[in-house]
């Protein structure tokens, strides 16, 4: 159901940014594989926020990010292998989340 509240801060920030554009078109969002965020929860919730706006009708496109970490001893980034959060390089267990956790609307098209 957070999906609802982040939609109407999407369409917000959209409609505060295209002040004085005809129509808004295309919405891009970057998702990260672990922001929890379900893509056809927000374009349900899309189609009913965006009524009667300029943002109606407009498409959403969905770019994900992949989960990415980099390991604190040899500083090698890489992507995890199923639920072993290791090192692939050096097998360190000591590791920082990179990319994965992204939610943000990268840029809108307008008429």
């Amino acid at each position: 159901m957070h999906e609802l509240a982040i939609t109407q801060s999407v369409l917000e920030i959209a409609l505060r940014h295209a002040d004085g554009a005809g129509r808004i078109t295309r919405l891009n969002l970057v998702v990260g594989d672990l922001s929890s965020v379900v893509d056809d929860s927000v374009s349900f919730y899309w189609d009913i926020v965006s009524q009667g706006t300029i943002a109606e009708g407009a498409t959403l496109h969905f770019e994900r990010i992949r989960t990415r970490f980099r390991c604190n001893e040899c500083e090698s980034d890489f992507e995890p292998d199923g639920r072993v959060f290791e090192c692939p390089q050096c097998g360190g267990q000591s590791i920082q989340l990179v990319a994965g956790r992204e939610f943000r609307l990268e840029s809108i098209e307008v008429e």
